[in-house]
Order: structure tokens, then C-alpha cells, then sequence
């Protein structure tokens, strides 16, 4: 079946075209380049995986709650929508929701794909082009990896939201090389990965756990590497050219904030725009999630340098403006080893599993 007849609304054209601007540069130094950028460049080849075997896809997923969300973090819980709805009704609601989200997550890695594209083509230096030559390629096993999922396990889509649209073709539009760093690596990642961890850690399905620690795992490499690049680049730039992005990042950063509100599915509900925003805003639950999805943001926008009056402002406006000293390379190792950790309890299983059957193997010959 065609992608184009599982999405809940219609997704309008089957392509976007976004005209491209910029120079495409070349580098003739082969042999110099930045020790601990080519060591992340190192890791992220030893660290590639096959998204069709690392993921166990025979587990079930109930596509009426394919993440086991509480009724509690249900926006309409609580108000009069919500005692209408019948349990079907509920369930479709759940399903919605998980499709909505996962959309975004699908659509913002084909972004982040074609943005470490644009980084090849357009950085300077041959050490990130190389790096960013593994990144393009884990973009792409994410985006198999969350389409598959929408497709077998959810069958449902829904298409990419105004405003994750709107800061990608921001960036892509930008002709500096250091654009796409700043709007994908920083905003975009930083903030999709943190609604990964979230619900990594909050979910009691194994499939959806899967999925998001394997890719965070990688993730964490992405920022990693943006972090490196900006911040060396960064230190050259006049007061003038921190603010123009400075600026970038405070107006990206309201578009993602809005971007979280999933709007979308409720006026599926026969919910009206205008009430569907205001009970969004009223969410105690979408409050929290907002701080937390800021936490990967704030200390990697502070560590590269951009930490101007007006981006303080706009972030205590926010209300993470205390996000500034999160430990980044704490947050990060724990990606990692969270990844590691569930790989070895899932083989320790298999292997376990492998030995009770040659066990019984073995006893049922001896008594044959």
C-alpha cells in the first residue's frame, strides 16, 4: 500500500521542493584534520548498524496503544471530550497520538539526511565532510526504521507539521555552510532527541524501546559532532554575525516549542483549532514535557558560544533558561550506555533461550 493512503490528513503534494542556495566546496587537504573530530568519524563507522536486523520486528504492537500512554498525559483528559469518548474512542485517540508523533520523528530524519547532505556539500573541511558522510547514512536507517514502523505496526501517518516545515526550509534555504549545523544538529536533533528519551524511558513496549535507543545512540554522535564544528567556528565570528544567529535559534526555538502540541490530531476529533490550543497550553503534562525537550537545546546553544541578552531573555521566557548548565556529556553517555545495555539483556535472553532448547534437545534423545 501507498505511503500517500495511511496518512489521517491529506499530505497535499507527494514531494516539497526547496529551492537551494550556496557554494559547494572542495578541499585538496587529504591528510590534516581534526584528532577528535576523525576519531567521532571513526566511531560513527564502527557504530553503523542494520535497522532490519538489530530491531527485533516480530514483537507485537497493539496499534490502539502502541505505547502504553497513561490517561493521564492525554491532552483532552479531564475535560468534557474526553467523557464522551467511549474506550474505542479513547484507543483510536492513543493511536492518533503515537502516529502523529512518530510522523514528525520520520519526517525531521529525512530533513536531518538531507541536512548532513548539504554538509557534506557545503562545509569546508574534509574531516566533517567525512563525518558527515556516516551521519547521512544513520539518517537514512532511521527514517527505514520510524517509516517501517508507522507502516506495519501503527498503519497510520500524518504529514509533517507547519512549523518542523518551517524551520527545515529555513535551513535549507540559508546559504551559509554553518546553517544546517545550527538549525538540524542543534535545534531540530537536539529537541527530537529529547521527545526520544522521553519516551524511551517512559514506554512499557519493547518494540518503540527498541527503536528510540538504537537511534539515540547515534544521535548522540550528531550533536556531538555539531558541537565541535560550531563551537571552533563560532570563536571567529564578529558580535554582529553571533546575533544573526542568535536570532535564528530564538525564533527556531518558539517554532519547535509550538511544534509540540499535536493540534492536528484533535481537530480529528471533531476538537475545534482555537479550543485544542487553548487545552493544549492548560496541560500540565505538556508543560513538563516542554521544559524536558529544551534540555538538549539550552547547554549545547550555551556551549557553542551563542548565549547573548536577547537569547537569555526569550529562554527565561521560555522557562528553561536554567537548562544552561545540564551536563551534555552526561546526558549523552547515558544514551550510549542505555543502547549497550538493552542489546545485552535482548542476547543474553536469545542466548539463554538457545541453551534451554538444546537442553531439552539433548534430554529428549536420551529417553528416545
Amino acid at each position: 500500500m501507498s505511503t500517500l493512503d495511511l496518512y489521517a490528513n491529506d499530505p497535499g503534494s507527494a514531494d516539497w521542493q526547496v529551492p537551494a542556495s550556496g557554494a559547494a566546496r572542495f578541499s585538496w587537504e587529504y591528510d590534516e584534520g581534526r584528532d577528535r573530530l576523525l576519531a567521532l568519524y571513526q566511531k560513527g563507522k564502527d557504530k553503523q548498524w542494520d535497522g532490519a536486523r538489530r530491531i527485533d520486528w516480530d514483537l507485537e504492537v497493539d496499534p490502539y496503544d502502541p505505547l502504553g500512554t497513561p490517561d493521564e498525559a492525554m491532552t483532552v483528559h479531564g475535560t468534557r471530550h474526553w467523557a464522551k469518548m467511549t474506550e474505542k474512542d479513547r484507543g483510536d485517540l492513543r493511536r492518533h497520538y503515537a502516529s502523529w508523533q512518530f510522523s514528525q520523528f520520520l519526517h525531521g530524519e529525512q530533513g536531518a539526511m538531507v541536512c548532513a547532505a548539504r554538509i557534506i556539500e557545503a562545509v569546508p573541511d574534509l574531516d566533517a565532510k567525512f563525518y558527515s558522510a556516516t551521519q547521512a547514512m544513520d539518517e537514512a536507517r532511521h527514517a527505514e526504521v520510524y517509516g517501517r514502523f508507522l507502516h506495519e505496526k501503527i498503519g497510520m501517518l500524518y504529514p509533517i507539521n507547519d512549523n518542523l516545515r518551517s524551520l527545515l526550509g529555513d535551513t535549507l534555504r540559508d546559504s551559509r555552510w554553518d546553517m544546517p549545523y545550527l538549525g538540524m544538529q542543534v535545534l531540530i536533533e537536539g529537541l527530537a532527541l529529547a521527545a526520544f528519551g522521553m519516551i524511551r524511558d517512559t514506554t512499557n513496549k519493547p518494540l518503540p524501546k527498541q527503536i528510540l535507543a538504537y537511534v539515540m545512540q547515534d544521535e548522540a554522535r550528531h550533536v556531538a559532532f555539531g558541537r565541535m564544528a560550531l563551537r571552533d567556528y563560532y570563536r571567529q565570528l564578529t558580535d554582529a554575525e553571533l546575533r544573526e544567529r542568535e536570532e535564528f535559534v530564538i525564533e527556531g526555538c518558539y517554532l519547535m516549542r509550538d511544534r509540540l502540541r499535536g493540534v492536528e490530531v484533535l481537530e480529528n476529533f471533531g476538537i475545534p483549532k482555537r479550543e485544542a490550543e487553548e487545552m493544549s497550553e492548560r496541560s500540565e503534562f505538556l508543560q513538563l514535557f516542554r521544559k524536558l525537550l529544551f534540555s538538549r537545546i539550552v547547554p549545547c546553544v550555551k556551549d557553542i558560544g551563542l548565549w547573548g541578552e536577547r537569547l537569555q531573555k526569550a529562554y527565561l521566557d521560555m522557562g528553561v533558561f536554567d537548562l544552561g548548565d545540564s551536563s551534555l556529556d552526561l546526558l549523552m553517555a547515558q544514551d550510549e550506555e542505555i543502547a549497550e545495555r538493552l542489546d545485552a539483556e535482548r542476547f543474553a535472553k536469545e542466548e539463554a533461550e538457545r541453551v534451554a532448547e538444546v537442553t531439552d534437545a539433548i534430554a529428549d534423545g536420551a529417553t528416545a
